[in-house]
């Protein structure tokens, strides 16, 4: 289950804030039953002609097998290094690249879309006994329609996120 982020974690400063005066902001958080070293490599691996992304077996049904997020590490997938660039999902040239890594605490991508630049950065940290709480920040700039990116964008971030929730939840305790 996606779970809102908490007041400390919508105030917080994550890495990444400082490149994007954005005019939207969207934060996501939920909590995973593993430690951030055990959901480190599922992250690292995330994107396009990657792992994919991840979504539940059951949503992963009505989607073709070669389209399906692995459920698996996989080790040509495991090593990332700032300044790498990932395809993504937004257009076919879209893509991310990786501003900042820091195992495993957070991962920062940044991105320019037509003239919106983006940050992306996912951070771990622990939770309780041996779990793990994921917080993820997408920040826009400039944004011609805030209201409506903040709004329609905003649900569709909800939905991939609540998908990528519940994907990392069962393969974080599969053990990959």
């Amino acid at each position: 289950m996606l779970t809102r982020p908490t007041p400390a974690e919508r105030s917080a400063t994550l890495p990444g804030d400082e490149l994007v005066d954005a005019d939207v902001v969207m934060d996501r958080a939920f909590s995973l039953p593993a430690p951030p070293e055990a959901v480190w490599p599922w992250l690292v691996q995330l994107g396009k002609r990657r792992a994919g992304w991840y979504f539940p077996a059951l949503l992963e049904r009505a989607i073709p097998p070669a389209r399906r997020g692995l459920r698996h590490l996989d080790a040509q997938h495991l090593d990332l290094a700032e300044g790498d660039v990932i395809p993504d999902w937004g257009g076919r040239d879209a893509t991310f690249t990786v501003a900042s890594i820091d195992p495993p605490h957070h991962l920062l991508h940044t991105s320019t879309r037509g003239r919106t630049h983006l940050t992306w950065c996912l951070r771990l940290t622990p939770e309780g006994k041996g779990g793990s709480r994921l917080h993820l920040r997408l920040r826009m700039a400039p944004v011609k329609h805030p209201v409506l990116a903040a709004r329609l964008g905003g649900l569709v971030d909800q939905l991939t996120v609540m998908g990528l929730a519940g994907g990392l939840r069962e393969r974080v305790r599969s053990g990959g």
